[in-house]
């Protein structure tokens, strides 16, 4: 492969990369966009990765097109460094959402969830107190659970709904506290819960208190977060395949440029 050949590969590369990166960044605009404050956790990361593989994508562009060997070989160790922190990030989070799945309630759609079914970093993020009063203030500004009257006017379509993992642990009691359900935002609280689970007495009718303070809250919470958390560990699952090709095809130019610019040894 010629010089110039080697060097119109590299600047495409580079080139890909740079779609890819703002795809990334795009990726993480939509998080910011289409989630409130509460679910936007990985917003920042996903959008530092993709604004990393921006630069390190217009240093090996600007290495291919002045032809800078230093630019080139600080773009594909700045390149593996990528790949390396995608493979780490991607197996932790494979590993932390490994745990944690809701539990059928006979009579209703939706599940319930339990904080204990957690990991253990899920638990100790959640139960921090400076992390959840965050979240909290958050939630009760949310709509989550002021919509749920306007959604479902009726008791039997509150019963039948499919209630996201939020809505059934932090705006209603758990099942087996035995409150009866007046309508969608209102339990008969006189009722003595048949249940020892601390979070039937946290629970009130108030709008601001709900069972924000519940372990079912926090549950809802994790369920929530592990799910977002998937979908970003399938993201990088694909976006590392792609810049490993990517690599593997900037070490084969690189080596093959790098030959061509080598002096030339002369037959006696």
């Amino acid at each position: 492969m010629s010089t110039s050949t080697s060097i119109f590969v590299i600047r495409w590369i580079n080139f890909i990369t740079m779609i890819l990166a703002i795809g990334v960044v795009g990726f993480g605009v939509w998080m910011s966009i289409h989630h409130d404050e509460c679910k936007r956790s990985l917003t920042i990361p996903v959008m530092g990765l993709g604004g990393f593989i921006l630069l390190i994508s217009v240093v090996g562009f600007l290495g291919a097109w002045k032809n800078v060997s230093l630019l080139l070989w600080a773009y594909l160790v700045m390149l593996c460094l990528v790949l390396v922190a995608i493979l780490a990030f991607t197996v932790l989070a494979f590993i932390i959402t490994n745990t944690g799945s809701g539990h059928a309630v006979a009579g209703l759609r939706y599940k319930e969830y339990h904080l204990q079914d957690y990991s253990s970093w899920f638990i100790k993020q959640l139960n921090n107190t400076e992390n959840w009063s965050r979240l909290r203030s958050c939630l009760v500004k949310s709509e989550d659970c002021n919509s749920l009257p306007k959604t479902y006017k009726t008791l039997r379509e509150y019963k039948l709904a499919d209630l996201s993992p939020i809505e059934a642990g932090c705006c209603r009691p758990p099942s087996e506290c035995g409150y009866p359900a007046i309508n969608a935002s209102y339990y008969d609280l006189s009722y003595h819960p048949v249940s020892t689970n601390k979070d039937c007495k946290l629970y009130k009718n108030a709008r601001a208190t709900k069972c924000y303070d519940c372990d079912s809250c926090k549950a809802g919470v994790a369920q929530y977060m592990k799910t977002e958390w998937r979908v970003v560990a399938i993201f990088n699952v694909v976006l590392f395949a792609i810049l490993s090709i990517v690599y593997l095809v900037g070490c084969c130019a690189r080596r093959n440029a790098a030959r061509s610019h080598s002096p030339k040894v002369r037959g006696r």
